[in-house]
């Protein structure tokens, strides 16, 4: 199905983290939002591939999204197969997204890092007519733009959007990641189910928002200028 956003993340609960508000607002008002996570993040300490895409599906009804996928690349070797670069082309151009949404290409996580070159290379030959051509990979399609949201490691954001009305569906659908963030009996301590990682990224949500004037926000990069009407900061109708 077409959908106007389509939101990649390395590993299930990455697109949480960074942009979970974002994926609630927009299903909410009505656009048709899709997720899809490169890896079942095997590697990861704690939890199993089949837990993990449970919680995944539960978090994508919890924030509204019209589906989620996963093309269940190796985890840690996002990009490596040259054949990941035509999967994520073959999603695009299945789906006809008019905005992609990839992590920041700066990241201290090295998959973050690699799944974000492998996104924009693919949005880029999604558009090339003659990029296979004749194929498998299906039609060209240009999409709006991509913007580029923080996981770990941030900058300073392009714009952000305003998630204070739908940031308690971004902590529930963390929450549905459990055998992440939540530590137990059996599970392995992490940087992630420690609670000082929830905090930080409340912090970093709630410092976006103190700075544009509202509660809760999520940055976002992008690489061309955006474009205004005017120099008022509200929008006017002339």
């Amino acid at each position: 199905m077409a959908v106007d956003l389509l939101v990649f993340g390395p590993h299930p609960d990455d697109l949480e983290i960074g942009v979970g508000g974002i994926v609630a607002r927009h299903a909410a008002l009505g656009f048709s939002v899709g997720l899809c996570d490169l890896t079942a993040g095997e590697m990861g300490s704690n939890g199993t591939v089949e837990e993990r895409l449970k919680e995944s599906e539960a978090a994508r009804k919890v924030l509204g999204a019209a589906w989620r996928e996963n093309l269940r690349w190796p985890d840690r070797q996002i990009g490596k197969d040259p054949a990941h670069l035509d999967d994520a082309v073959r999603l695009i151009r299945r789906h006809r997204p008019r905005v992609v949404a990839a992590p920041y290409g700066i990241d201290r996580h090295p998959d973050h890092a690699a799944a974000s070159a492998v996104v924009t290379e693919a949005v880029f030959n999604s558009g090339l007519r003659k990029y296979g051509a004749g194929g498998t990979l299906g039609e060209p399609w240009k999409i709006e733009w991509i913007c580029y949201y923080f996981i770990n490691d941030g900058a300073a954001p392009s714009f952000v959007v305003d998630v204070s009305e739908y940031y308690e569906r971004k902590r529930q659908a963390l929450d549905c990641h459990a055998s992440q963030f939540r530590p137990g009996p059996n599970a392995v301590g992490t940087r992630l189910n420690n609670p000082l990682f929830r905090q930080l990224v409340e912090s970093r949500d709630a410092q976006f928002g103190a700075q544009a004037g509202v509660t809760w926000a999520e940055g976002v990069v992008v690489r061309e200028p955006v474009t205004r009407p005017n120099l008022f900061k509200e929008v006017s109708g002339r």
